[in-house]
């Protein structure tokens, strides 16, 4: 009766289940882990902004990796803008989605030490995307800064290609390396997004919080794979059931037509 299963449509098919089971089961893990991963992830940045503000000097070092487990750390700096050296990221957006420009300033530590501040975002002053755009000024004098710690931006991490020949004081990453490069001093790894002092006149607008409360579909995607996991040998086990009535059926058929056929006996 199932003799057909050892045709060829049916052993190619067959062979396709067996692949497609412990692929999926393993894509579902993959999604669980993705979920395990934003879990632990949202944890960590929401432990990172309740912490008190330290030193920034105690998370980094001029030339050092920001570490993961460091990111979003809450930081305090003492010295004083260095506003003459200030650049701007090109083609950042706003929460509203709008482009325009990170603003980049030095800020100098007592010790001389350099420290590079995302003070938030400002629009494109118009059309020209060479002109530098105007910058309100940041607090002159010494002042202390608060900020969330930062690891530089690279292009295999953030996918922004760092292009080259841009107009004068624009860049496309926030890179520790690069700045301290272009300014010849001792720049502290990674940069801080600027929460302390609030602007004048609410702007430079401040970088947003990072959303640590969503965990997206990952869970929801897992089930669904081993869902799918089910139902393959549930699909090939209701193929083969109708494919087996439908052959026990044209096989009675046949049976029938050809008695019926018959000549009867004289």
């Amino acid at each position: 009766m199932y003799r057909f299963l050892l045709s060829r449509q049916w052993v190619i098919l067959t062979l396709v289940v067996l692949a497609l089971i412990p692929t999926m089961i393993e894509l579902g893990f993959w999604q669980l882990h993705r979920h395990e991963r934003r879990v632990e992830l949202n944890r960590e940045i929401a432990d990172s902004l309740a912490a008190d503000p330290v030193p920034v000097e105690s998370m980094t070092s001029p030339g050092a990796k920001v570490d993961d487990e460091h990111r979003y750390r809450r930081v305090t700096a003492k010295g004083h803008f260095d506003r003459a050296d200030e650049v701007v990221v090109r083609r950042r957006t706003n929460a509203d989605d709008r482009v325009g420009y990170h603003v980049l300033t030095p800020f100098v530590l007592d010790d001389g030490k350099v420290l590079i501040v995302n003070r938030g975002w400002i629009p494109s002053n118009g059309a020209s995307q060479t002109a530098f755009p105007k910058i309100p000024a940041p607090p002159e004098g010494e002042i202390t800064v608060t900020g969330r710690l930062m690891p530089d931006q690279t292009t295999e991490g953030s996918g922004i290609k760092n292009v080259e020949g841009l107009p004068d004081r624009q860049v496309m990453l926030i890179n520790s390396g690069q700045q301290a490069e272009r300014l010849g001093e001792p720049v502290l790894g990674g940069y801080v997004e600027l929460t302390d002092p609030e602007p004048a006149g609410d702007t430079p607008e401040r970088i947003p919080e990072p959303d640590h409360d969503g965990i997206g579909n990952h869970m929801a995607y897992a089930v669904q794979w081993w869902l799918f996991t089910a139902g393959v040998p549930v699909g090939w086990f209701i193929l083969a059931r109708r494919e087996a009535r439908d052959r026990a059926s044209q096989d009675e058929q046949d049976e029938q037509e050809t008695t019926e056929a018959e000549p009867a006996a004289v």
